[in-house]
């Protein structure tokens, strides 16, 4: 949990933000001194940019921080790690829901990944806001926070029993059920290709199944994609690709940073997490292309590409979330390249059988600043999946379209009426942006949040 909020007012450097549309007018009523000092270091409000307004004794009484509250809703998020160490406060009166996304923004800022090298300054604090939910903050960021570390730790130490541990982990400090399938007993319990895609692994395969809050409300079912390290099985990656595939488990962490946040909001729901969680490696026992495994559902499924194991051992965890017909069902997965391509590394892609739920998650994407755009569940690109041998293949033949195909695979085994949410994501931030230090991250995970919050709560 992050230390970079206070309730110590103390010696507190106020912070005044500024747009930079009203730059000018705001830089009028200040007192001559200070203007002159601001326009001789430059600072124009644009955003993100901050300087310090010293008094006669030369201790900073200010800092003006360029920043647009009405467009930018977490517009703090890059000051816990911009501003100098010291101790600081806002001096201005806000609503509780800006008063929240200025402190959200603070701490989500202020993260280290700390478990192998020890950070090398520590964040500026800030007196908590006014009216800002202390709560909601907290939780939020210990979700995130949870992600983060799950999706930085290396595969060496962060293989299927380390998953199993952290979501068990989880489960008993808010008194949820779980269970945890593992190696054989996935064949025994009629989980083949999840079982398939792991059983070359020196760790296990397993199943991870986590259920809580009162069985009579309604139900919410989140599926998380648990492949804490791809080699790509016998298609094997290439050395650059294969450096991060740490990160590819990165559904998984994001379903359990939003189990997380919904367990700890107490929201009134039926909320049962399924993870299937594997090792892509290569042995004498690894499956092979064009190998044919009959999946849960019992459609049979060609493997035309070993490197698509995502999708394969999702339709098994798919097929059983979906045979207790939720109110929402929702995945969340590193699944494809394609979905990179198409939107880049900072926006995620969503697939949908219902609109209501599209919609709603895309306009909650936008008001968290958590950006997602829904791409087509195309119909007719189910031929380019049609093999001649089995009821389809994991791959289509040909290059185009690869987020929709292996969205149109996961979607042969919901049922159309399910309302259902596939979000292929990055998990990532390949470079440092403001409250988003690079490496793993909970991409989508404030959406889902929001979304399922505003629908429940």
């Amino acid at each position: 949990m992050s230390k970079s909020l206070t309730t110590n007012a103390a010696d507190a450097i106020a912070i005044t933000p500024v747009a930079k549309d009203h730059f000018k007018s705001w830089l009028e009523d200040q007192p001559e001194a200070e203007r002159e000092w601001l326009k001789a270091n430059g600072f124009k409000g644009e955003a993100g940019k901050f300087v310090f307004l010293p008094s006669s004794s030369g201790r900073p009484t200010r800092v003006a921080v360029g920043a647009d509250l009405e467009s930018d809703p977490v517009w703090a998020l890059a000051l816990a790690d911009a501003l100098p160490e010291g101790h600081y406060k806002l001096d201005l009166k806000l609503d509780a829901a800006a008063a929240t996304n200025v402190a959200l923004g603070w701490s989500l800022s202020a993260y280290n990944f700390t478990r192998y090298k020890k950070p090398k300054r520590e964040f500026a604090t800030l007196v908590w806001p006014e009216h800002a939910d202390k709560k909601e903050v907290e939780h939020l960021t210990r979700a995130i926070f949870l992600a983060r570390d799950l999706i930085n730790t290396p595969a060496d130490d962060m293989g299927p029993p380390e998953l199993a541990k952290a979501a068990i982990d989880l489960a008993k400090e808010v008194d949820a059920k779980h269970t945890v399938t593992i190696g054989d007993d996935l064949l025994k319990h009629n989980y083949p290709t999840i079982h398939a895609v792991g059983r070359a692994a020196a760790k296990a395969p397993c199943l991870i199944d986590l259920r809580w809050g009162d069985e009579k409300a309604p139900k919410v079912t989140l599926v998380g994609k648990g492949v804490c390290f791809d080699t790509g099985g016998l298609d094997l990656k290439g050395a650059a690709n294969m450096l991060h595939m740490k990160k590819d488990m990165g559904g998984a962490a994001t379903v359990l940073a939003l189990a997380s946040a919904l367990m700890a909001a107490k929201t009134p729901i039926r909320l049962r997490v399924l993870i299937p969680a594997v090792e892509n490696s290569v042995a004498g026992n690894a499956y092979h292309p064009r190998d044919i495994i009959k999946t849960r559902a019992g459609k049979t499924v060609e493997v035309g590409n070993t490197d698509a194991e995502g999708r394969l051992i999702l339709c098994d965890a798919l097929f059983e979330a979906d045979s207790e017909n939720p109110e929402i069902l929702i995945d969340c997965a590193t699944l494809t390249g394609a979905a990179r391509v198409a939107l880049g590394p900072e926006v995620q892609a969503l697939f949908s059988t219902n609109d209501k739920l599209a919609n709603d998650i895309v306009k909650a994407g936008e008001s968290v600043a958590d950006p997602i755009w829904r791409l087509p569940l195309w119909k007719p690109y189910r031929r380019m999946i049609d093999s001649k041998v089995a009821d389809f293949n994991n791959v289509s033949g040909g290059a185009f379209g690869g987020a929709i195909i292996a969205a149109i695979y996961l979607a042969e085994f919901v049922k159309p009426t399910t309302p259902w949410a596939h979000l292929d994501i990055y998990a990532s931030n390949e470079k440092a942006r403001p409250g988003r230090p690079e490496g793993g991250d909970a991409t989508g995970m404030r959406a889902l949040y929001e979304v399922i919050r505003n629908r429940y709560a």
